[in-house]
């Protein structure tokens, strides 16, 4: 008994050390496991019972570039966070805006993408003003996943800009929203 308060503080020492990078937790599952709403068109929708749209295959070739099968989770726009910071899922890809307040409880890839704000309005938002009548106010999308771990968000950018580098981003955004979506716009 008298070892018990060591084993304790030892515990409490190594309980960090313990938590597995969460890119290794993903390579043992052999799997990204992704969260979306799945009713946004043209973001992710269900068309003929089957998952389609920008993210959907944005998500494939990010599993791809990661050697992973992609895991498509249909859930609420409520779950999609909460479940990304619990672990229940390893990203959301629901073309989510970085701000402050999600900063705090998450972390981001590089930006995916430069959509109109009132692309982005979910279901109870009314739709955001346009800045212009020409460009409309641009907002960078990006990708939401569990705080610290650096090692993952490392590989999630370089894949990230392997499909931008090799012009399969620009593709798809053209695909989707007949736009180059891919790059900041200019002022």
């Amino acid at each position: 008994m008298r070892f018990m308060p060591g084993l304790f503080i030892l515990s409490a020492l190594l309980s960090p050390l313990a938590h597995a990078e969460l890119i290794d937790e993903v390579n043992d599952r052999g799997e990204l496991r992704i969260a979306l709403d799945g009713n946004s068109p043209p973001f992710n929708f269900t068309k003929d019972g089957k998952l389609t749209g920008f993210e959907i295959e944005l998500g494939e070739l990010l599993a791809q570039e990661l050697d992973l099968q992609p895991s498509f989770i249909s859930t609420t726009e409520t779950d999609l966070m909460q479940g990304v910071e619990s672990d229940k899922y390893d990203i959301a890809l629901n073309h989510i805006a970085v701000t402050a307040e999600l900063k705090k409880q998450l972390d981001f890839s590089e930006p995916y993408i430069y959509a109109k704000a009132q692309w982005i309005a979910h279901s109870e938002q009314q739709p955001l003003p346009e800045a212009d009548e020409e460009g409309g106010l641009a907002v960078a999308l990006a990708i939401p996943f569990q705080k610290g771990n650096p090692a993952f968000q490392g590989l999630l950018d370089r894949a990230l800009e392997r499909i931008k580098a090799d012009g399969r981003l620009s593709a798809l955004s053209q695909k989707w929203f007949s736009v180059d979506a891919s790059k900041p716009p200019k002022p």
